[in-house]
């Protein structure tokens, strides 16, 4: 029995000990699944924290670049792309607070309207790619003929507008025009070129050519184009009159776009004449425009508006279209061939498709090139000598004839004539003026003759007015004469019946 409550008492004693070691064991693991818990607690906030800093991080980088992202749309939305300068936006609002300071200290302001010359020609001849960094060259010209206080702005295309917020006397805004046109007139060397441009300025005052930024700005671009029309690479200030003049300007360019399909021009043909016989030797082609209102127009009233809109294109297509056409027309009624000169514009002449052009409607008009002569002045000759060299080539390869027109007026280097194909040189009525009283013109036109027979080419003298001029001329060996004393423009009609009699009015049979 003692033994047995022995047995007992050890057995218990073992499961006591047992129990205390399976709670030992269950509390130890509990304390490790405690601290596992823990440490995972730990991770894991480790890691959000790790993801909040992340995300704070990224949401800094986001706002920042928002903030650039507005920065940059704000300076698009005020700036020319191209150039980086102030915008039309940009220079109103800038306008308008100077126009406000002005007026609170009686000051004046000066805002100067900018068009390049012959931009367009350059544009178009050489590419789009050429042209921009023409007006690139521009603007830091520009800028670098003003203040920090002034505005230089790009309303497009090839115009500038200059704000000069701060001026004492308006010879201060000429002085900056001046300063201006000298530094664009500069070579610009793009693409191992030298490209040379002009520029014309128009300049109003506040407050005395208007109280408002939109009203400055118009009549400054007003009088841009009264300085285009006296000369170019000038510039002009405001003045009244000015307004009436553009209005009548701006209503000859809107008739302009519609007088082709309206078939409003006609041509008229001058009768170029051999000094010695009299004979009619050749005839120019003149375009005029029966306007609607205004009755016949000179090409004086209407070309320089077609030139700066773009429309001598189309209107010089029409020319040379129709003076092929009535020239082979004249051929076709009897009369004997005769070489008709046509007139050719800067723009048609840079066409990338004028020698298709001309090969088209000679085709089409039946007409033989060799009495097809296209009139180019110098300046059209030289702007671009290396382009001019292949399509002169081409030309006369075809064998049209060609001419400069004008000479002596225009380029000062003669090695173009021995460089392109001319066959005649017509002496610019300036010279044929006065060459029987001014010695000097006398001895350029002796001279020009001299030049033109050594090279083998044919002179004309243009403007010849008087008996006295046409004797002159004819004792200096000039070949042949054009102007009123032989014959004024005459329509179709008209020029047929000089044709039949062979010879002009001033050599009666």
């Amino acid at each position: 029995m003692a033994r047995e409550d022995a047995v007992d008492l050890r057995e218990k004693a073992v499961d006591v000990r047992e129990g205390s070691a399976t709670s030992r064991e269950r509390e130890i693991r509990a304390a490790e699944l405690t601290q596992e818990t823990s440490d995972d607690q730990i991770s894991m906030l480790r890691q959000a924290n790790a993801q909040l800093v992340i995300a704070t991080i990224e949401a800094h980088k986001l706002a920042e670049q928002v903030q650039t992202a507005k920065i940059e749309l704000d300076h698009l939305a005020h700036h020319d792309v191209l150039t980086g300068l102030p915008n039309r936006v940009l220079l109103y609002d800038r306008l308008a607070q100077a126009i406000a300071l002005a007026r609170r200290s009686g000051k004046q302001l000066a805002v100067l309207f900018m068009d390049l010359d012959r931009f367009k020609h350059i544009n178009d001849s050489l590419g789009h790619p050429v042209g921009d960094q023409l007006l690139q060259s521009v603007s830091e010209r520009l800028l670098g003929c003003v203040r920090q206080s002034d505005t230089i702005s790009r309303q497009g295309g090839d115009e500038f507008v200059a704000l000069l917020p701060d001026i004492d006397h308006p010879e201060d805004a000429a002085l900056s025009a001046q300063k201006m046109i000298a530094a664009i007139a500069l070579p610009h060397r793009i693409d191992q070129n030298d490209l040379h441009i002009g520029a014309s300025i128009g300049i109003s005052i506040y407050p005395e050519d208007g109280p408002d930024a939109e009203t400055l700005i118009k009549h400054a671009d007003t009088a841009m184009f009264h300085a285009k029309e006296n000369g170019r690479n000038t510039y002009a200030f405001f003045e009244q009159e000015m307004t009436a003049h553009a209005i009548t300007r701006q209503s000859i360019e809107a008739s302009l776009r519609l007088a082709l399909e309206r078939q409003e021009f006609v041509l008229h043909y001058q009768p170029k004449i051999n000094l010695l016989s009299g004979a009619i030797v050749g005839i120019e082609a003149l375009v005029r425009w029966q306007h609607p209102q205004h009755g016949l127009l000179e090409p004086a009233e209407f070309v320089p508006i077609a030139e700066d809109s773009g429309l001598i294109l189309p209107i010089g297509r029409w020319v040379l279209r129709e003076a092929c056409f009535q020239a082979r027309a004249w051929q076709d009624a009897g009369f004997p061939p005769i070489t008709v000169a046509v007139n050719t514009s800067a723009l048609e002449f840079r066409a990338a498709d004028f020698l298709e052009y001309v090969r088209a409607t000679l085709e089409a008009s039946r007409l033989e090139p060799r009495y097809l002569e296209l009139e180019l002045t110098e300046s059209v000759l030289m702007r671009d000598a290396e382009s001019a060299d292949s399509v002169l080539h081409d030309l006369a390869d075809l064998g049209v004839k060609l001419a400069v027109d004008d000479f002596g007026t225009g380029y000062s280097s003669l090695s173009y004539l021995r460089q392109f194909p001319i066959d005649t040189l017509k002496i610019d009525q300036s010279f044929v003026n006065q060459i029987t009283s001014n010695p000097g013109d006398a001895t350029i036109v002796s001279a020009v003759i001299s030049m033109g027979k050594s090279l083998k080419q044919r002179v004309i003298a243009e403007g010849v007015e008087t008996a006295e001029q046409a004797a002159f001329l004819l004792g200096l060996q000039c070949d042949e004469g054009q102007g009123y004393f032989f014959g004024r423009p005459v329509g179709v009609a008209a020029l047929t019946l000089l044709l039949q009699a062979g010879v002009s009015p001033a050599f009666p049979n």
